[in-house]
């Protein structure tokens, strides 16, 4: 039976990082939401019901996958807000799976997954499907489960998510890179060292709190720090002298300086000196020189974050939270973040002060006020940061960016 990994109409809440990409492509720990319910399932085939507008992106990240297309027969649908962990839930659901009984698993009135012998055409082809989708099917309500359904959720028990994935990718104790003479590898048996990858002399990688993955031709300086539990994606960066842990970072992400409980998506980078912590960062972000985020309030009280659907501040519950940057956001050397800022796609932040906590989509400036930067202005530099990563920015990118800064954007309103 295949799986079919889709969007509800609650995938709005975390913007801006779902404005660019779906939501089973969002890191959460060191694997995205998509690895991770593929790693539970373990499907013949997959199928990716994203939003409409996002389908050309989705199946430009996922080239070997179905995105849309319509299936026959029985289909198992799995909410891509959903962190599958192996377990009660999950298991009830592949044993509804093998029968082919249809069977709807609900929590707090969410839909989880959903087993239909024979989806409609109507359903394949929606771009949110919720429990309305599963009206008239067998209910089985569960509880327990994470969903990740706002942007403080994303970086939620992160140490405890790096440490399951790290064990559950295997390799652990495996060494196929290079430690240089000086290099200290304390408990290597919970570190995993891909081939091509590098230890630099005087780097100290500390397994001890928890394991560390670092993949294939990624690299840790000389005398850095690295404090399990952490993600190295494949070609990932930490420089010299930089400490780095309770983090996952993407594919050829590079950081310096102090990195804490934070996740960097890919393709992103804070390549100096500078504090960020419990922050999210997309995709193709730049963090300029002694760049600071704050991630505790002065009086240590509770964190506010904006709310993309009520248009104003709420609270979330916690104490510490820092910066969420969308995808191809840049800020200049010397930025400061206050706590809990959520920085919209591509936007290029300057000067003195702190910016405002909520910045729009497609807004340039600073503490000292916001335009609407120029689309052409942000592809030409979109362009020029990709070329380093030898990416160009592909006709479905830019359509997609377009239209974000149309319907998002500070000019937007």
């Amino acid at each position: 039976m295949p799986l079919r990994l889709f969007e509800d109409d609650r995938v709005g809440r975390l913007a801006p990082l779902t404005l660019t990409r779906a939501v089973f492509d969002l890191r959460v720990g060191a694997r995205t939401l998509l690895e991770s319910a593929v790693d539970v399932f373990q499907p013949s085939r997959l199928v990716l019901q994203t939003r409409t507008l996002l389908a050309g992106v989705t199946a430009q990240e996922h080239p070997e996958t179905a995105v849309r297309e319509a299936t026959l027969g029985g289909t198992l649908f799995v909410n891509g807000r959903w962190l599958v962990r192996r377990g009660e839930v999950a298991d009830a659901v592949k044993a509804a799976e093998r029968t082919g009984e249809a069977r709807a698993f609900v929590q707090d009135g969410v839909l989880l997954a959903l087993v239909h012998p024979d989806p409609p055409a109507a359903l394949l082809s929606r771009d949110a499907i919720g429990i309305e989708q599963a009206a008239g099917v067998p209910e089985e309500r569960v509880e327990g489960e994470v969903l990740v359904g706002e942007l403080e959720d994303m970086i939620t028990d992160l140490g405890a998510r790096i440490a399951h994935d790290a064990e559950a990718m295997g390799g652990l104790g495996t060494h196929a890179g290079t430690v240089e003479d000086g290099a200290i590898l304390i408990e290597p048996d919970r570190i995993h060292l891909a081939a091509g990858a590098v230890v630099r002399a005087g780097a100290i990688v500390r397994a001890d709190d928890g394991p560390v993955w670092i993949g294939a031709d990624a690299e840790v300086g000389e005398n850095a720090v690295v404090k399990g539990p952490v993600y190295l994606g494949p070609k990932a960066v930490v420089h010299a002298a930089a400490r780095v842990d309770e983090s996952a970072l993407g594919y050829w992400s590079k950081v310096g300086g102090q990195v804490h409980a934070s996740v960097l998506h890919s393709l992103s980078s804070k390549g100096h000196d500078g504090y960020l912590g419990n922050s999210t960062l997309g995709r193709w972000c730049n963090l300029g020189a002694d760049t600071n985020t704050s991630n505790l309030r002065n009086d240590y009280g509770e964190v506010s974050l904006w709310d993309p659907e009520a248009g104003a501040f709420r609270p979330t519950g916690r104490q510490f939270m820092g910066l969420v940057m969308g995808d191809h956001s840049k800020c200049a050397i010397g930025t400061m973040f206050n706590t809990g800022t959520v920085v919209g796609v591509s936007c290029n932040l300057f000067g003195a002060g702190f910016p405002p906590r909520h910045v729009p989509s497609f807004a340039w400036g600073g503490a000292d006020g916001l335009v609407p930067y120029r689309t052409e202005k942000a592809f030409r530099v979109a362009e020029a940061v990709m070329a380093r990563r030898e990416r160009s920015l592909t006709e479905d990118e830019r359509a997609l960016l377009q239209t974000t800064a149309a319907a998002h954007g500070l000019e937007a309103g």
